[in-house]
Parts: C-alpha cells; sequence; structure tokens
C-alpha cells in the first residue's frame, strides 16, 4: 500500500526529476530523505504555490517581451531586405574565399546598425557572385530572411 505522492517546489535543477521552480510529485521518502536535506526542493504549501504563479506570470511577460522584441529587429531587417558584400572574383565570377555568418553580421550592422551575433546567422555556401538568401535567427519562434547580393570588389 503505497503513500500518497508528496509535491515539491524544486529550488535547484535536478536531473531526470525538473529544473528550478518546477512542482513536481515525488514519493514521501524521496522527498523526505533526500529532496529536502540536500536542500534542491521545499514542500509544496500554498504559500508556495502562490510564489510559483507568479514567477510563471513575470516569466510569460518576459518571454512576450522578447519576442516582441525579436519581432521588430526582424521587420527591420526584412524593410532593408538587400545588403551587399563585396569579395574579390577570379575567372567566372568565383568569390576567393567565403562569405561568412561573420560578414553578413558586419554588413547587417553597417546598414542598420542592429548588433546581430554571427551564430545567429546561417549563411548557404556561395561560391560565385550573386544573390543569395541567408536566415538570421533572433528567437526560437522568429526568424528573418534577408537578401545577400555579393558583388566584386576588394
Amino acid at each position: 500500500m503505497a503513500k500518497k505522492d508528496t509535491q515539491i517546489m524544486l529550488s535547484r535543477d535536478v536531473s531526470k526529476l525538473g529544473r528550478a521552480g518546477d512542482l513536481v510529485k515525488v514519493a514521501p521518502g524521496y522527498a523526505r530523505n533526500y529532496l529536502i536535506p540536500q536542500g534542491l526542493g521545499v514542500r509544496a504549501t500554498t504559500g508556495i504555490l502562490k510564489q510559483v504563479e507568479r514567477t510563471k506570470a513575470r516569466e510569460q511577460v518576459r518571454l512576450q517581451a522578447e519576442r516582441e522584441e525579436a519581432e521588430s529587429r526582424k521587420t527591420a531587417l526584412e524593410t532593408i531586405n538587400r545588403f551587399v558584400i563585396r569579395k574579390k572574383v577570379g575567372e567566372g565570377d568565383a568569390i576567393f574565399g567565403t562569405v561568412t555568418d561573420r560578414d553578413v553580421a558586419t554588413v547587417i550592422q553597417e546598414a542598420s546598425g542592429l548588433e546581430i551575433d554571427p551564430r545567429e546567422v546561417t549563411v548557404p555556401e556561395i561560391s560565385k557572385t550573386g544573390v543569395y538568401e541567408v536566415h538570421v535567427k533572433f528567437h526560437a519562434e522568429v526568424t528573418a530572411t534577408i537578401r545577400v547580393q555579393v558583388t566584386p570588389g576588394s
């Protein structure tokens, strides 16, 4: 005959159980003998449950603001849409070297003033002059698609 599970709010991340702030149901012995003495969690009382709700509400507001910021950055980039990168060109419009995510991030910053992390930029393999589509990921749900023109230059 098993006792009823105990609800615990985790104080720290616990592998295979949850992250800090999560409410989890565990066996009473696990809570009493391990989680609570190790400082990994506290018994979920009414006050703790209200605190969790307030924290979740603040997190939702923060995530929404983050997403709106990403949307505005996407709109700003897509308004400009065409960025020009100059590369040395050899025979048959083949460029020397490659166009890297860092090159694209630098050109975007010069043209729009937006600071872009090169790790957010996905550049296709570019070996000739021409116009290419490049993706800039601002948020898990927000990705801008811009056009980069590679032209002969120094």
